[in-house]
């Protein structure tokens, strides 16, 4: 069986970032609230579907990606919302997306 890992701003202890492009953030309602269980969607510079999660029910979200642009799509009953991020290279790059109806 295939699952997402475990989602959250912590990351695991073998996480080497500086080796790695990690994109991780929150996803908010229009108020600043958390939205716990939304889908979030990575897409890359194209816009093609490269890899989906489900926040946590804190709105933490986490993807291992290269550098590059890549946006953020979050679906929720809260509201859909868009961010993009471009990492030049290896480390954490923090970015929230906001949904709102």
């Amino acid at each position: 069986m295939c699952a997402a890992p475990t989602q959250g701003q912590a990351l695991p202890a073998n996480v080497d970032v500086e080796k790695e492009t990690v994109i991780t953030g929150r996803v908010l309602d229009a108020d600043g609230n958390t939205v716990g269980g939304a889908f979030v969607r990575l897409l890359d510079g194209a816009g093609e579907f490269t890899a989906e999660v489900v926040a946590s029910g804190t709105g933490d979200f986490r993807f291992f990606a290269a550098p590059g642009t890549w946006t953020l799509r979050a679906l929720s009953a809260s509201g859909n919302g868009t961010s993009t991020v471009t990492p030049e290279g290896a480390g954490i790059h923090n970015v929230d997306v906001t949904v709102a109806k």
